[in-house]
């Protein structure tokens, strides 16, 4: 789990290498190759067809699937309304969706901890991304009301894997999520400008940020509780803003590191504390 998240936080380094294509077109791109790159890596790794597995899923399946294509689709369509610290601070409400879901139709008790770490990691994002949190101009409030669905859908997404992964293969919902999230943006993101070079990053984008790690957190949706998951997703926004720097010179503001410090402290600590305790049983 603690992969995935990383390998998701290359998306703000490796937007900035794509010259051409703009928003919508990316959006298109990066969820369509996702789409391609599942199909074929559950085609070889599992023997199978994955459009017969995804059948074979039924309702959750098809849940699963459109969560993904919300997630997928719905970030790009809230920065093209408000500021990507808005975007990010609204997210960031998706632990905290998570455990009240899960304890409402799974009955998994959340621990203390765990409510502590889902309030500090909270604090976190907001000393992160703070300063540039704003609102009341009504695009601002468009696209904050978008950003909500994310954190919705993830939670909602997270209780379903929880609940039908174990005896069900989840693993092509990701390839319905990105299929349906391409057919959404395709129509905005026609005449299509990419270059080779764009077509290459954002293959990257699809496979690599987008299409492996959705399938590791499936993966450890069958082990991890839901509030596990959804803190460590927040790993993501935490390395950002370091790749970004690193890769794009875009250097993040102090209040950026230490916000990232605490949600890292947040998540360690949590996590260290749940190995104590299965150490003891």
């Amino acid at each position: 789990m603690v992969v995935a998240p990383v390998l998701w936080s290359t998306a703000g380094v490796l937007a900035r290498q794509v010259e051409s294509a703009r928003g919508f077109e990316m959006a298109f791109w990066r969820s369509g190759f996702a789409a391609v790159f599942v199909f074929c890596a559950l085609a070889w790794l599992q023997g199978s067809r994955p459009f017969a597995t995804l059948r074979a899923a039924g309702l959750p399946g098809l849940v699963s699937g459109a969560m993904w294509a919300i997630m997928f689709t719905c970030f790009i369509l809230a920065l093209t309304f408000t500021t990507v610290a808005n975007v990010l601070v609204v997210a960031s409400l998706g632990p905290l969706f998570t455990a009240l879901l899960a304890f409402a139709f799974l009955r998994d008790p959340v621990p203390t901890r765990t409510w502590a770490a889902i309030f500090a990691a909270s604090a976190g994002m907001l000393a992160m991304f703070g300063a540039g949190f704003s609102a009341g101009a009504p695009r601002h409030l468009a696209g904050m009301a978008l950003a909500l669905t994310i954190p919705v859908a993830s939670a909602v997404n997270i209780v379903v894997l929880r609940r039908s992964g174990a005896h069900l293969d989840l693993m092509p919902a990701v390839m319905l999520g990105a299929i349906l999230s391409a057919a959404v943006t395709l129509p905005l993101a026609l005449p299509f400008q990419a270059s080779g070079r764009d077509l290459l990053f954002l293959a990257t984008l699809g496979v690599v940020q987008l299409g492996v790690p959705c399938l590791l957190l499936v993966l450890a949706s069958r082990t991890l509780t839901a509030p596990e998951i959804a803190l460590l997703a927040l790993v993501e926004v935490v390395l950002g803003p370091l790749w970004t720097w690193l890769g794009a010179g875009e250097v993040p503001a102090g209040s950026t590191i230490a916000g990232g410090a605490i949600v890292l402290a947040a998540l360690a600590g949590n996590e260290a504390a749940a190995l104590a305790g299965r150490r003891r049983v």
